[in-house]
């Protein structure tokens, strides 16, 4: 199997993997607390952004943001993504101006904040590139229920060639820091801005 099979079957399976988790989780759905039907999605997080400035969930706030975790190093499935979200972002028109595109790394041993700084500029003049120590790439990782893990290759042991396993998931986050919605990794472009609109529209 090439490294790009390789890769698109992991992103795949870990798209499933959350699917099941969030609906149904360790024998029940995942929830907010007095919330009922919203899952516990996303939350506090403290990275880093391209300049080496140090970001919080807190400074979204007031403007929606359409998150996705991945990596720079993903030879098809996370560019493919993020030109998705970006389309969808121009779809939108004046109403896009209030959603930020956000790109976390999960690979953040790679992903050095130059390094994030220059991929997101590849795809919106706007997305933020976001990376951390490996600390706290987990722990916005946890906050948002997004697996991922160094896929176990012959070609990964001791070398930096070494792809990662990750959900293929796009987060909407609401103005005021909440959860609204998410789409898998495969939706279109049109259907992403369809599916923003509805919630922000």
């Amino acid at each position: 199997m090439t490294a790009k099979a390789l890769a698109f079957a992991f992103a795949i399976a870990a798209t499933v993997a959350f699917a099941f988790v969030l609906a149904w989780g360790p024998g029940k759905p995942v929830r907010e607390a007095g919330r009922t039907g919203t899952p516990a999605i996303g939350g506090p997080f403290t990275l880093v952004d391209g300049s080496g400035r140090t970001v919080t969930d807190a400074d979204f706030r007031g403007r929606a943001i359409v998150v996705y975790f991945g990596c720079s190093f993903c030879p098809d499935v996370c560019p493919t993504t993020l030109q998705i979200m970006a389309r969808a972002i121009d779809l939108l028109g004046e109403d896009g101006e209030a959603v930020v595109p956000v790109f976390i790394t999960v690979d953040p041993a790679r992903d050095t904040p130059a390094v994030v700084g220059a991929y997101v500029a590849n795809f919106h003049p706007r997305m933020v590139g976001l990376t951390g120590s490996a600390e706290q790439v987990e722990a916005a990782a946890k906050a948002y229920k997004v697996y991922y893990a160094k896929a176990e290759t012959e070609a990964a042991a001791g070398s930096d060639e070494y792809l990662m396993d990750h959900s293929s998931i796009i987060f909407l986050i609401g103005p005021d820091g909440r959860y609204l919605d998410h789409f898998t990794g495969g939706t279109g472009a049109e259907q992403l801005a369809a599916g923003l609109r509805a919630h922000l529209g």
